[in-house]
């Protein structure tokens, strides 16, 4: 009877410890990227024009050879330049060259010399300074405070390039709402001696109030919006010299409403090179300009499309070759690599295939090195192309998403790789995936967290596309039980939801919802979506959410196939794009959902952005039928089964009025809706309101899902 016991106790205790912790809502929302990330080297670099990379560990920085012998600096070390503005810990580095890094510090930008033991405060800025872009070769950094463009110098000259007092005039800030590649509005030349950047004129475009109600009387903050058909704003680009200290404004033109996109600069600072969109966005011309007098050179080619031209990359010269250039482009049906010379002579293709090209890493000899497409888009992988052919050949040999960078030369390679079966690898390769070592092996950061069990496979819609799917289960799923269903919509152009990496790139809700609810999340990547070629995106052209529904019922159509899905309770939800789906699903297709989450929806894409809407719509003029057909409001009498929608009531991207009016709808219509703001949220809901905003999601879905 004693060792009877004793061995109950023993299995007792040792499914004790074998138990794993239960994910919370809360864990799922504020601590996914720092719990439940994979282990990763902080600060992974490559040392630049060498064989040397480069981490920071304890407060050391490491820099260590192929072979791994190491290097370090130590940050009392770096401390002891410093003195009263001392580091509490090892600052981001930028490499200027083999032996000197920059780092800030607050306002202050700092050059250290290895080689030397030598610290130099190269400058300090105002506080206040926004939108920095340091240029190496000038030691020289803009910036911009307020509406207006400096350049602060080595020498500790303050250099003001615009003084706008106009509130509509803003220099050196992104233009065009963001769209066609463009995050930043200051471009260095090659050389370090010539500044371009956006000027940005919007006195032409309506103001549109956005109400800010955390003052007594609650206060109006105008934002420019322009809307679908109406007025945009007006770009041009200046070139400031900083030997001669004038300005000189690039004659790109009429019409003033065009886009100037994917600005570059030649090696040697004689050129400047603008991808010029005309607003219908179907007819692009790639312009040169002379950098010292602003004129018109010549075009040095076009590209058409009957539904759009999306340029997204500027051209790149090649290495060495300063009359060689390539150029990013759809033109074949994929996003692929094509070699011109600067007088516009196209020599040849250099990637080709079904699959798209990520980016560019580097030239290595007589070849690039870029990331693209493979596995049906799940995947990432390594590609080498020599410039002078179509013949691409894959580098990494790891399933899943491969994250790359490369030495000055293109010779070795930093992988980063991760899939649903690999947290991530961290790993030294060369230039032919010649594997050197393992830099680490991270661990799975839910081995004492219950998570649940995750799915990849296709589909096929209407067409006979394959169809991307994830399906999440409960970590004890049971075939022979019926689980009811959320499907997660987004299905809009330049997004994909679903890949072959660490979780499969679903958000932890998902799991939370899955394993304490006994739920099985569905998520498909229909057509519209991107990294599958121009046809299998441009196919929603004119038209949004019609063919995208079409692939959402067919995935609807296969879980009610599955034993094991409950055909009676499936709900769906989506935000953005995804809320303007669930939305129009529940509306168009009354009882197929049994309930539905909308946030930040789009209604009536006549009250959208004219950048993004215009690309995939054209305006409201010239497809009147196209934007009755995919507004919602017309629809707002079909919805019968329960719909939570909710906003942010400062969004000034989808704006307020889209669900508003869609309320106004329902009520004329006699239609029930249920309804939640976030005060003074924007479009998305972030930190510990977000975890409020799950709260308030899955609720909705658990109490109205029967």
């Amino acid at each position: 009877m004693k060792k009877i016991l004793i061995s109950l106790i023993m299995c007792l205790c040792s499914a004790a410890l074998a138990q794993k912790d239960t994910l919370s809502l809360e864990d799922a929302i504020l601590t996914r990227w720092s719990k439940f990330t994979p282990e990763r080297i902080s600060g992974l670099q490559w040392v630049k024009n060498s064989t040397e990379f480069c981490y920071t560990e304890d407060n050391k920085l490491i820099r260590e050879n192929l072979d791994g012998t190491q290097k370090v600096l130590t940050l009392s070390e770096l401390n002891n330049h410093l003195a009263e503005d001392s580091l509490s810990k090892f600052p981001r580095i930028q490499w200027i060259d083999k032996e000197r890094f920059r780092f800030q510090k607050d306002s202050s930008f700092y050059i250290h010399d290895i080689s030397k033991d030598h610290l130099e405060k190269l400058l300090s800025v105002d506080e206040n300074a926004q939108h920095p872009e340091f240029s190496d070769k000038a030691l020289a950094l803009a910036y911009t405070l307020d509406n207006n463009l400096l350049i602060q110098d080595s020498k500790g000259i303050k250099h003001t390039i615009t003084s706008d007092k106009n509130p509509n005039i803003i220099n050196g800030q992104a233009v065009h709402r963001y769209e066609f590649g463009i995050s930043k509005g200051t471009f260095w030349s090659s050389t370090g001696s010539y500044l371009a950047f956006y000027r940005k004129d919007e006195s032409m475009v309506t103001d549109y109030p956005l109400v800010n109600t955390n003052s007594r009387i609650a206060e109006t903050n105008n934002i420019k919006y322009p809307m679908a058909g109406m007025k945009s704003h007006h770009v041009t680009l200046g070139i400031y010299n900083l030997e001669t200290k004038k300005t000189t404004y690039v004659k790109t033109g009429e019409p003033k409403e065009q886009y100037l996109t994917n600005i570059a600069w030649d090696p040697k600072d004689e050129y400047i090179y603008i991808a010029v969109l005309n607003r219908d966005q179907n007819h692009l011309k790639l312009n040169k300009y002379d950098a010292q007098t602003g004129n018109f050179i010549k075009t040095l080619f076009e590209e058409k499309h009957e539904n759009y031209v999306q340029p997204l990359h500027p051209m790149i010269f090649i290495k060495g070759n300063d009359n060689e250039f390539l150029w990013r482009s759809e033109r074949d049906g994929y996003d692929h690599f094509y070699r011109y010379t600067v007088e516009g002579e196209l020599l040849n293709q250099v990637t080709k295939g079904k699959w798209v090209v990520k980016d560019f890493i580097a030239f290595s000899d007589k070849s690039i090195l870029i990331t693209g497409t493979s596995n049906n888009a799940l995947e990432t992988q390594l590609f080498k192309s020599p410039i002078n052919t179509s013949r691409s050949k894959r580098i990494t040999k790891a399933e899943g998403m491969h994250r790359v960078q490369a030495n000055s030369d293109g010779q070795f390679i930093i992988d980063i790789h991760s899939s649903l079966k690999n947290p991530r690898t961290t790993e030294l390769i060369d230039h032919t995936g010649r594997s050197i070592r393992t830099l680490l092996q991270s661990k799975d950061p839910f081995e004492n967290t219950e998570i649940a069990q995750t799915e990849l496979y296709t589909i096929k819609s209407k067409n006979g596309s394959p169809l991307n799917c994830r399906m999440i289960k409960p970590a004890d799923f049971d075939p022979s039980k019926t689980y009811p269903a959320l499907v997660y919509v987004y299905n809009g152009p330049g997004v994909q939801l679903i890949y072959n990496t660490n979780l499969a790139a679903a958000p932890l809700w998902m799991h939370y919802l899955a394993n304490e609810y006994d739920y099985i999340v569905f998520t498909v990547d229909g057509r519209g979506s991107e990294n599958r070629g121009r046809d299998f995106e441009q196919e929603i052209f004119r038209n949004l959410g019609e063919i995208e529904m079409q692939d959402q019922l067919k995935g609807v159509e296969h879980l009610k196939s599955l034993d094991f899905i409950d055909s009676n309770r499936i709900a769906v939800h989506g935000w953005s794009y995804g809320g303007y789906m669930t939305t129009n699903l529940m509306c168009s297709y009354p009882n197929v959902f049994t309930c539905g989450v909308a946030g930040g929806p789009v209604t009536d894409w006549k009250f959208y952005e004219v950048m993004y809407t215009e690309r995939y719509m054209d305006t409201p003029e010239t497809n009147p039928a196209g934007y009755k057909n995919t507004s919602l409001l017309h629809k707002a009498k079909n919805l019968k089964e329960d719909l939570l929608m909710i906003h942010g009531a400062q969004d000034d991207i989808v704006v307020w009025q889209h669900s508003l009016t869609f309320v106004r709808k329902c009520i004329e219509e006699g239609v029930q809706l249920d309804y939640f703001p976030y005060p003074n949220h924007p479009h998305n809901v972030r930190g510990k309101d977000r975890v409020h905003l799950m709260r308030k999601v899955i609720d909705y879905i658990i109490d109205h899902n029967n």
